[in-house]
């Protein structure tokens, strides 16, 4: 009779799993098809249900992470916008602690903390999280040199620290006892590499068109924004992207 037992909570357990499993591969297929459709909300949602499921899974936290930022990037309510850049960071962490090795995770707790920096906080936090964009793009790129996106990410700090303005640069010279050395070739090397592990990622093409432009190479801003506006549009905020780079290039013109 125990045997049986045992079989059968054996039998009941194998069930339940493979259950999880075909949830977690519809799951999937969902998010990547509203992803496709330009739907990030919806998909965000999914994950977050996936997540429920395996809260550990990295992947998934840190696509979380990315959808949270890109929906908060849109945000024109100043609270709206702090919940999703916090949440994003929450998910970064968790995807860290789930695997402090991992490319990914050091790469999503980089993003996150920049995105933290546009928030209207005290100065510290601020130059902490400025630090703590290098120092995670720069432990993702020695476990995994060819991530495009910690790529993209830690040429994006490089250029600004070259280009800060206004309170952040003021909050950064006072904490930091000067600003960090920025270098405009350094941020021009590592997005170049992005653009040649990632091409159609339009948040790097336009940010590298920046640094062109800034680093006074305005025929090789003018040649990446021409191919920018041309890019088929792989998320939502792609479209209003693609339209800055459209106003960028008639300046060059």
């Amino acid at each position: 009779m125990r045997t049986k037992l045992l079989l059968l909570t054996g039998l009941l357990i194998s069930i339940s799993h493979w259950a999880s499993s075909q949830d977690i591969v519809l799951l999937t297929k969902e998010a990547e098809n509203f992803e496709r459709q330009l739907k990030e909300p919806e998909a965000l949602a999914k994950y977050k249900q996936i997540l429920l499921q395996e809260p550990a899974n990295i992947k998934y936290l840190v696509r979380a992470t990315e959808l949270e930022i890109a929906i908060g990037n849109r945000e024109k309510d100043a609270n709206n916008k702090r919940l999703y850049f916090e949440s994003a960071l929450s998910y970064a962490e968790r995807a860290l602690k789930a695997d402090s090795n991992s490319a990914d995770a050091h790469y999503a707790m980089a993003s996150a903390s920049g995105k933290m920096t546009d928030l209207d906080i005290e100065n510290k936090k601020i130059v902490a999280y400025v630090k703590a964009v290098k120092d995670h793009a720069d432990k993702a790129l020695v476990v995994q040199p060819n991530h495009a996106r910690a790529n993209y990410t830690l040429g994006k700090w490089h250029y600004e620290m070259v280009t800060l303005s206004g309170i952040k640069k003021a909050a950064v010279k006072l904490f930091y006892g000067g600003l960090p050395n920025g270098d405009l070739d350094k941020a021009i090397l590592y997005m170049e590499k992005c653009r040649a592990l990632e091409p159609y990622f339009v948040t790097n093409q336009l940010d590298l068109a920046k640094a062109y432009k800034e680093n006074r190479q305005p025929a090789k801003a003018i040649e990446i924004l021409e191919r920018l506006v041309k890019m088929p549009n792989r998320s939502f905020n792609d479209i209003a992207l693609k339209a800055e780079g459209a106003k960028l290039l008639a300046s060059l013109q």
